[in-house]
């Protein structure tokens, strides 16, 4: 793996990002999200964008698997994607997407928007890769304005004392985040969520496939608001 930071400028703001490589997996994910989406992520990612309007970040956008459902009502997404080879792959499938899409480079702790720019954030199977998900958070909850919204699908830790959870824990501390691009298994995503200030509206918890016990198959798909400010008297 390679990760080597560069400054990237935004107009005024400097936004740290990095020259991100995972070859092997890149090539591996092309192929297996084609396959996931044919066996059903692609219901989960539809359901995911449904309603959406408005400006859009989506981070960790990989190889542009999800431009294809994106509504009308979506004026820009801006496509924020660090991995190199993903993110040529999400610039020639921009290019057939529905709605306009522009694809970056950069990270989920540097995002390249300004404060309060954005409506809503797209995460789909990413952060559990991020280094620090309360970072990643609190970065998205910076681009959006207050009232915006994040749209949510992500695999997480099972049941607390399962057999899934060892594993889970077992896998984590071993091969999984090497094998996958840093992906962690055991992660509660929802609990993080929570605690970068949102406020959770819908959440739907299943296994994915169906009859796993796969480490991955636990998943969340769900939305989150971020509060509007209150004033104080």
């Amino acid at each position: 793996m390679q990760d080597n930071r560069a400054e990237q400028f935004n107009g005024d703001q400097e936004v740290d990002v990095a020259t991100v490589s995972h070859p092997v997996f890149a090539r591996v994910y092309e192929r297996l999200s084609v396959a996931m989406d044919r066996a059903g992520t692609a219901a989960f990612r539809r359901d995911l964008v449904a309603g959406l309007s408005g400006r859009v970040i989506e981070i960790g956008a990989g190889n542009g698997r999800m431009f294809s459902h994106y509504p009308p009502g979506v004026t820009h997404v801006l496509a924020v994607e660090p991995e190199r080879r993903l993110r040529a792959a999400a610039e020639r499938a921009a290019s057939t997407a529905p709605v306009p899409v522009t694809v970056v480079d950069g990270l989920a702790q540097a995002l390249p928007a300004g404060d309060g720019e954005l409506d809503v954030a797209v995460v789909a199977l990413v952060l559990c890769t991020v280094p620090d998900q309360a970072s990643a958070l609190a970065e998205i909850s910076r681009v959006l304005h207050a009232g915006g919204q994040v749209r949510f699908f992500e695999h997480v830790a099972a049941e607390e004392a399962s057999g899934l959870r060892r594993a889970q824990r077992l896998v984590d501390a071993t091969l999984w985040p090497k094998l996958f691009a840093g992906c962690h298994t055991n992660r509660d995503t929802v609990a993080a969520i929570r605690s970068a200030g949102f406020q959770l509206d819908e959440l739907r918890r299943f296994r994915f496939p169906a009859t796993s016990n796969s480490p991955s198959s636990p998943c969340v798909l769900g939305r989150a608001t971020k509060p509007a400010r209150t004033v104080q008297q």
